[in-house]
């Protein structure tokens, strides 16, 4: 089982098992990490899951789609490297992602 590594804002680290076919937000979520919320529970409609991905880790993701650009809009603090943890589908290649969560979902 992949193991993703979430990190807070406070750079405390957290490591969770989370099952492929599952989401990184799940995983959080699941394992009771703070700083990612999920609120509206993966359907891209409130962007409480957003997280930055390591850069190391970028080009390991697929494309984000439209839908979820226009939802990180909505976002507070967005950067280059943010992304939704609902939108990234845990996969074996994933083993070790590192995500870090903002600030502002705390």
């Amino acid at each position: 089982m992949p193991r993703i590594i979430y990190i807070d804002a406070s750079d405390n680290q957290f490591e969770a098992d989370v099952e492929v076919g599952s989401n990184v937000m799940e995983g959080a979520v699941d394992n009771m990490i703070d700083g990612i919320l999920g609120e509206c529970g993966g359907v891209m409609s409130c962007a409480t899951c957003h997280c930055y991905v390591d850069e190391n880790w970028l080009g390991k993701l697929p494309p984000m789609s439209e839908q979820e650009e226009d939802m990180l809009d909505m976002a507070i603090e967005p950067k280059d490297n943010s992304r939704l943890s609902c939108q990234i589908e845990v996969t074996e290649e994933l083993d070790g992602l590192v995500v870090r969560m903002p600030k502002s979902q705390y």
